[in-house]
């Protein structure tokens, strides 16, 4: 469902099942970034109704919503975020070691709010597409599906169900501040948002203080595909977890920002023969098994030209782990992921300054 290389986990949503992923692009609240040229949000959005701008037009929500269903990814965590239970989610089955179809994460939330059992939200299956039936019988007035690929086509079924917020812009990409706060101005609860995203910010500021060596680095989000390392893919500039590297304090690249800018997508690939391109990247973090890819990576002739992979700056998350699903962050994931997440960054970084 997604353009080779590219595969499921690239995406890290199992339920991101809505089209071919776009091109994508961070974006604070003010950012000119719908295609029409107009802001994502109206001037006068204070009150209600509050009018969403987004890739496919406009939302209009006329009162506070209540009950939420998300589709595609970590939408349910801005809105357990900010108190609100959702009434319907997309199942986890990326980064959910339990199987219990949502990150840890989620589940704490929803303990602490005391929505477990028969009060938890239904959880439907996404890997495919989205389930509109599953969706419209949670009877939801609003489905969010801000972090998603939703296309126009979904988007039109789906607002006959409940006023609908696709991506604001490019597909599959929102900064987790602008998807909070977005969350939070269509149930009213703006100041709710910015308290939580102080937390969030101090749980990042004490993981780098923890960590202070990566400061001044140059980072790229990267993948290798084993069966094919005739290519290499890079997640571009606007894609969330480039920018969640910047949030950490690393530097993008002069590489990674000329191969952004030349692309729509919210990764592009370059080809092996020309990995010394890389070679301004100081660490590389990449999905894989620890066990293995640092060593594929290290004896392929053509990706050992890079300097970090000779130097064995590669921070590896295990695929498919927790901590693998945090790097496309969340208003949940970072409080917890985000200490062990720097700590692997680091110990990586420790070989690119050898």
């Amino acid at each position: 469902m997604f353009p080779s290389p590219i595969s499921r986990r690239t995406i890290l949503a199992s339920s991101l099942g809505l089209g071919a992923a776009a091109a994508l692009a961070g974006c604070s609240k003010d950012t000119d970034t719908s295609p029409s040229g107009a802001n994502q949000h109206s001037s006068a959005t204070k009150g209600f109704p509050v009018r969403i701008k987004h890739a496919w037009g406009e939302t209009v929500v006329k009162s506070p919503a209540t009950r939420i269903a998300t589709t595609g990814w970590a939408g349910q965590d801005a809105v357990l975020a900010i108190g609100l239970v959702p009434v319907g989610m997309p199942k986890a089955t990326y980064g959910d070691p339990s199987g219990k179809g949502m990150h840890t994460w989620v589940a704490d939330a929803l303990a602490k709010l005391n929505a477990t059992g028969d009060k938890a939200p239904k959880l439907y299956d996404e890997t495919s597409d989205t389930d509109a039936a599953a969706i419209a019988a949670t009877q939801p007035d609003l489905v969010s599906g801000l972090n998603s690929g939703m296309t126009k086509e979904q988007y039109d079924k789906l607002s006959k169900i409940a006023p609908t917020l696709p991506y604001l812009e490019k597909a599959w990409s929102i900064d987790w501040r602008t998807h909070l706060r977005t969350i939070a101005e269509v149930v009213g609860k703006a100041d709710k948002a910015e308290e939580v995203i102080m937390s969030c910010e101090k749980s990042i500021a004490d993981a780098l203080a923890a960590h202070p060596d990566v400061k001044g680095l140059t980072a790229g989000m990267f993948y290798f595909d084993v069966k094919k390392l005739s290519e290499i893919s890079v997640y571009t500039k606007g894609d969330s977890r480039a920018d969640y590297l910047t949030n950490l304090g690393f530097k993008a690249p002069s590489s990674i920002q000329k191969l952004s800018a030349e692309s729509k997508q919210f990764y592009t690939t370059a080809s092996a023969e020309k990995a010394d391109m890389f070679n301004d990247v100081d660490l590389i973090v990449c999905y894989g098994d620890p066990k293995t890819l640092p060593g594929l990576l290290a004896k392929h002739p053509l990706l050992s030209k890079i300097t970090a992979v000779r130097k064995g700056a590669v921070a590896v998350l295990e695929d498919n782990s927790p901590l693998a699903a945090s790097m496309s962050a969340s208003a949940l994931s970072i409080p917890g992921q985000v200490g062990p997440l720097v700590e692997r960054l680091a110990e990586a970084a420790t070989k690119a300054k050898a």
